[in-house]
C-alpha cells in the first residue's frame, strides 16, 4: 500500500473528479468510465466486489488490479447534460490511498455530456457569447448524429479511418461505438431513477490499456454455461440459448467485442458480440486471425505470448476449488502501433532484442524491434462468480470450472493452429 495522499492530493479530491467514457470498451453492457489514465469504474455489483476482495493470490496477475470504491453522483443543466462526479465514499479517504490522482479533473471545471460526444468547458474562460453559438452548432448536428448512433447500434462491424496527423491515441477517443452505448443507456438509467437515488457506487480497477498507445483489444465470452446460479428461469433460458446457437456450446468461447488497429489503412475495425454469437468455430478461427491481423502482416511475435499466459491461466483454474466464473470474459491486449523497421546491418547496438520475424513479407533484409509492451491475459466481469466461500449461496460447486477450462484449451489450440498454418 503506498503511503495516504497528502493535503494538498486530498483536497483536489475532495472536491470529486469528472468521470469520462472510457473509449476501449468494446464487450459487456455494465458502463465503464475512465476515472483517471491509470484507472477505471463501473457500478458496484456486490458479487463482483466480493470476488475482487477475496481473491486467491494466484489469480490476481490475471485480474485488473482492484483499487477501491467511490460514490458516483450527477448533475444535470437546463439543457437536459449530465455531468458524473466521482467522491471519496463517506468521505473515507483511506481507501484511495494507493491511487495516483494527478491527472484528475477538478469538478471546477464542468463535463457535459450531449447524446453523442463530450464537451469540457472551462466556464471561467469561456465567453457567454461562446456557449451560446456552441449550443447552437450541437443542436443543428443533434439530428445528424442521432441518425449515425441508431446506424452504429445496428452495425455489427464497422470500420473508422483515423487521422493521420498527431497522436493516434489521441483520435481515438470518439471512434468506439459499444461504449457510446453502454454510456447512453447507463445514463439513462441514471435520468430515470434521479427522483429516488443519486448516489451510486462504482468500484475502481486498473486501466489495463494504458500502458498501450494504441490497444487492440479482444473480448471473449468464457465458458459453456453463461447464467448464474440465481438467474431467473427466464434468464437461464435465455442464456442457454444463446449459448447453443453460438460457438459457446461447442468450444466454451466465443467474442463478445473486439476492437484492432488496421495499420495498412489507418483504419480502427470494431465487431459487436451480435456478430460474435453468429460465427460458426471456423468463423471464431477467422476473428481470431483477424485480430492478430494489422491489415499489413500477421503479428506472429505475439504468438507464443499469448500461448503461455492462457496455459499458466488454465492452470491456475484447474486449482480453483468451488469457482464457477459464469459470465465472466477474458481480455487479450496488444499494442496495434506499427513496429519501426531497421536494417539488419545496423550497428549491434540498434539491433538488440530484434525480432526474428520481419515486419511485413516484402521487407526481405529488414527486421523490426518490439515496443516495451507486450500482450496481455486478463479476466474480467465477476457479476455471476461464485464459490464456497461465499456463504450465502445455495449452491455450493465442487472442483474446477470445467466449462471456462474448456473454452481456455480450446483458445489455445486455435492459436496453436493460427501459429502453425502461418509459420513463414
Amino acid at each position: 500500500m503506498s503511503p495516504a495522499f497528502g493535503a494538498m492530493e486530498v483536497e483536489h479530491y475532495s472536491k470529486g473528479v469528472l468521470l469520462e467514457p472510457f473509449v476501449h470498451q468494446v464487450g459487456g453492457h455494465s458502463c465503464v468510465l475512465r476515472f483517471n489514465d491509470k484507472t477505471i469504474c463501473k457500478p458496484l455489483i456486490q458479487r463482483e466486489h466480493q470476488f475482487y476482495e477475496t481473491l486467491p493470490t494466484e489469480m490476481r496477475k490475471f485480474t485488473p488490479q482492484y483499487e477501491g470504491v467511490v460514490s458516483v453522483s450527477f448533475e444535470e443543466d437546463e439543457d437536459g447534460n449530465l455531468c458524473l462526479i466521482a467522491y471519496p465514499l463517506n468521505g473515507d479517504h483511506n481507501n484511495m490511498e494507493n491511487l495516483d490522482n494527478s491527472d484528475c479533473e477538478p469538478k471546477s471545471k464542468l463535463l457535459r455530456w450531449t447524446n453523442k460526444k463530450t464537451v469540457l468547458l472551462e466556464n471561467e474562460k469561456i465567453s457567454k457569447e461562446w456557449v451560446r453559438q456552441h449550443r447552437k452548432e450541437e443542436k443543428m448536428k443533434s439530428h445528424k448524429l442521432e441518425e449515425e448512433f441508431e446506424w452504429l447500434k445496428k452495425s455489427e462491424v464497422l470500420y473508422y479511418t483515423v487521422e493521420k496527423k498527431g497522436n493516434i491515441s489521441s483520435q481515438l477517443k470518439q471512434h468506439n461505438p459499444w461504449s457510446m452505448k453502454c454510456h447512453q443507456q447507463q445514463l439513462q438509467r441514471m435520468k430515470e431513477n434521479a427522483k429516488h437515488r443519486n448516489q451510486y457506487k462504482f468500484i475502481l480497477l486498473e486501466n489495463l490499456t494504458s500502458r498501450y498507445e494504441v490497444p487492440c483489444v479482444l473480448d471473449l465470452k468464457m465458458g459453456t454455461r453463461q447464467h448464474g446460479d440465481d438467474a431467473s428461469e427466464e434468464k437461464k433460458a435465455n442464456q442457454i440459448r444463446k449459448c447453443q446457437q453460438s460457438t459457446s456450446a461447442v468450444i466454451g468461447v466465443r467474442v463478445c467485442g473486439m476492437q484492432v488497429y488496421q495499420a495498412g489503412t489507418g483504419q480502427l475495425m470494431f465487431m459487436n458480440k451480435y456478430h460474435g454469437r453468429k460465427l460458426s468455430v471456423q468463423g471464431f478461427k477467422e476473428a481470431l486471425y483477424q485480430f492478430f491481423h494489422n491489415g499489413k502482416y500477421l503479428r506472429r511475435e505475439l504468438f507464443e505470448s499469448v500461448i503461455k499466459k492462457l496455459t499458466e491461466l488454465k492452470s491456475v483454474l484447474e486449482k480453483q476449488e468451488s469457482y464457477r466464473f459464469y459470465s465472466s470474459s477474458l481480455l487479450i491486449i496488444y499494442d496495434g502501433k506499427e513496429r519501426q523497421e531497421v536494417a539488419v546491418d545496423s550497428d549491434p547496438e540498434d539491433l538488440e532484442d530484434l525480432s526474428e520475424e520481419s515486419s511485413d513479407e516484402s521487407a526481405g533484409a529488414y527486421a523490426y524491434k518490439p515496443t516495451a509492451s507486450t500482450v496481455d491475459v486478463r479476466m474480467i466481469d465477476f457479476a455471476h462468480t461464485t464459490c464456497k466461500y461465499y456463504g450465502e449461496d445455495s449452491v455450493v460447486h465442487e472442483g474446477q470450472d470445467t466449462g471456462y477450462v474448456f473454452g481456455l484449451q480450446n483458445l489455445i489450440d486455435i492459436i496453436k493452429e493460427i501459429r502453425e498454418e502461418n509459420n513463414e
